[in-house]
């Protein structure tokens, strides 16, 4: 049996203060780390709205959404940057995490989607409302067609995706050549380019799979005159998104950092620095396990002089059955009189019900890694 070894005063005084020193440095590395984030945090356009509308839901459905956290996320397109509060919404997406598994998915909402945009029965294209209301009208339309609580937004403009994509290296992305003639001929390239300030990444397009930059994305990601139209580009938007979540997720702290510099400052949300703070401490978990387009089922037309061509939903109300099955896995989802009522008087308005849905060959949904699967 070995005898303890008993340290001298010295010894033990040395050992002391060598456990202060580890101790002080695990804090002072705390401390720096608290502060870059908050530095890098600080650099964002916060927003604070107040409560957003919702429809009367059940107990049942309201308790089932507390396990997800749900934000609308706008792409705008208003030709100046930094101008969060009008605008073209020309993309509008629906983002749900899975509080638990940390799955997300998520739904691109086409901007001609014929939705009650004010509350009055006003049926409009869905960007609409962001349009002539900003965000907290946007989501309030959001809320009151889909049966939604979202209370929270994250909106970004040209340049916030342009120095995204360059700042992970570029995603990669299949140009057809009838895409590059619209790019061409509708000068996306050099319009993004000139208004983000980078001529410099304006190139000569060839078709094919390629790694292009931060002005070629955005410039793919703002087609719709192609086959498709703008079930097409909103199908090209989530390529590039479920890109852009990969490759940060697997970015080096210089890339991390060069994105967050990069993009910081174009960001306009609602959230709140600690829920920001939740999110980012929780990405290297995140999954994007799907996306897809809403509505599910559609066919395009008109309903008045001053709509133009709209994506009527057929119906509605099935339609939100269905949004509730792919976001929540709620297959058995009960719209609340509200939705009845606004799918009552698109139908009435339309002339279209169910049986008019027509496939117009977007049916697929996109996950993560590229691969697409059926809806």
């Amino acid at each position: 049996m070995s005898k303890k070894k008993h340290l001298t005063k010295r010894q033990k005084m040395r050992k002391r203060r060598k456990r202060i020193l580890i101790t002080e440095v695990i804090v002072l590395l705390f401390l720096s780390l608290f502060l870059f984030a908050w530095l890098k945090l600080g650099l964002i356009n916060f927003n604070k709205i107040g409560e957003i509308a919702t429809n009367n839901l059940d107990a049942e459905t309201e308790e089932m959404l507390k396990g997800y956290t749900t934000i609308a996320l706008f792409g705008v397109d208003n030709r100046s940057n930094g101008n969060y509060d009008s605008g073209n919404s020309d993309s509008i997406m629906i983002a749900a995490i899975n509080n638990d598994t940390k799955e997300v998915k998520i739904v691109s909402v086409y901007r001609d989607t014929a939705l009650d945009v004010d509350g009055d029965k006003t049926i409009r294209k869905a960007n609409y409302a962001y349009n002539h209301g900003g965000p907290e009208e946007a989501i309030a339309m959001l809320n009151r067609n889909l049966d939604l609580d979202i209370q929270d937004y994250v909106a970004v403009d040209f340049n916030a995706l342009v120095e995204a994509v360059d700042a992970v290296g570029g995603v990669e992305i299949t140009l057809t050549n009838e895409e590059i003639e619209i790019i061409n001929e509708k000068g996306y390239m050099n319009e993004v380019a000139s208004v983000t300030g980078h001529e410099d990444e304006v190139k000569t397009l060839k078709a094919g799979t390629q790694t292009v930059n931060g002005v070629v994305a955005t410039a793919y990601c703002r087609i719709r005159y192609t086959s498709g139209g703008d079930f097409a580009r909103a199908e090209r938007q989530r390529t590039v998104v479920s890109q852009l979540i990969a490759k940060a997720q697997n970015a080096s702290l210089t890339e991390l950092n060069s994105l967050i510099d990069g993009v910081f400052p174009k960001i306009s949300t609602s959230l709140s620095l600690n829920q920001l703070i939740g999110l980012a401490a929780g990405m290297k978990d995140y999954q994007l396990a799907d996306s897809t387009g809403f509505p599910f089922a559609l066919r395009t037309g008109t309903i008045s002089s001053k709509t133009g061509s709209l994506d009527v939903p057929c119906t509605l109300e099935s339609n939100v059955k269905s949004l509730y099955a792919y976001l929540y896995g709620e297959e058995n989802y009960q719209p609340s009189a509200i939705v009845q009522d606004i799918s009552s008087y698109i139908e009435k308005q339309s002339g279209y019900d169910e049986n008019d849905a027509t496939d117009y060959g977007y049916g697929t949904t996109q996950t993560s890694d590229g691969s697409e699967s059926s809806k």
